[in-house]
């Protein structure tokens, strides 16, 4: 919606109902923004989201808050409590030959509330290895959803975005959500809504471009959403502080990389 009358409405509504935090935003100003999605997906400032700790530590890729983290016990991730799903549901056949690098593993899944930063970045450096379209619903992502609805996240569509790097195999999810009909990566631009509605592979960039270092940009929403963190067993370790629930900001650190010894 470029139409000046119309965005400014909708923009206005939004800033009173929700109350983002523009001070840190390239542009600080939300009606100077071409569109309403422009606003909502809007870059910040270099220096508004400091990297912690070292190459070892892992960063929030979002800003949002803590749904559920944890190990995958025999392929089985907490949803909410009393809700589990399975790893093989959320992957939904995608990149079969990775789901047994996640089995046993860990995770964290991390909700954006609308009124949050909507980019997604590295949690560590990594090389795109595979990257997967799995079609599917788009309910609402929020607590309550998630405490009600079966499967939730291995129902709705999503992106699923497999890298190798020093934390070893890792996955980073996108889950779209009601009114969350648009995600997109750096290489590829918007890839939902897609046609044909199937599960498949998308092209890899050159290969001279598949690697991205911590903090990198990766993709974005266009609307609130959530994104799911899969790492390998014994190869990542979640902080020992963290809960469900935390508020992150993107590049805190949510652990460090697993070494014999080692406490996040």
């Amino acid at each position: 919606m470029r139409f000046r009358p119309v965005k400014n409405l909708i923009t206005r509504l939004f800033v009173r109902g929700f109350r983002p935090d523009m001070s840190d935003a390239v542009e600080p100003d939300p009606l100077a923004y071409p569109s309403f999605n422009a606003f909502f997906t809007r870059a910040l400032r270099a220096d508004a989201r400091p990297l912690a700790g070292d190459a070892g530590t892992l960063a929030s890729p979002v800003d949002g808050t803590v749904s559920q983290l944890g190990p995958i016990r025999d392929g089985t991730l907490l949803q909410a409590k009393g809700r589990d799903y399975t790893l093989d549901a959320l992957l939904a056949g995608a990149a079969p030959a990775w789901a047994p690098e996640f089995h046993d593993g860990s995770f964290a899944t991390i909700y954006l509330a609308p009124y949050n930063y909507h980019r997604i970045h590295m949690p560590t450096d990594g090389t795109l290895r595979e990257l997967w379209y799995v079609p599917g619903r788009l309910f609402s992502v929020n607590a309550s959803a998630a405490a009600g609805v079966r499967d939730l996240f291995a129902r709705n569509e999503r992106l699923v975005l497999l890298f190798e790097g020093p934390v070893g195999a890792f996955a980073v999810i996108f889950v779209g959500a009601l009114n969350v009909g648009s995600m997109a990566t750096v290489w590829h631009g918007d890839v939902t809504p897609r046609r044909p509605r199937r599960a498949c592979p998308l092209p890899l960039p050159p290969e001279a471009d598949r690697f991205r270092a911590r903090g990198a940009e990766i993709g974005r929403f266009n609307m609130g959403s959530t994104v799911i963190l899969l790492f390998a067993r014994d190869r990542a370790d979640l902080a020992a502080g963290l809960a469900s629930g935390n508020v992150l900001k993107m590049g805190e650190q949510i652990g460090r990389i697993h070494s014999p010894g080692s406490h996040a």
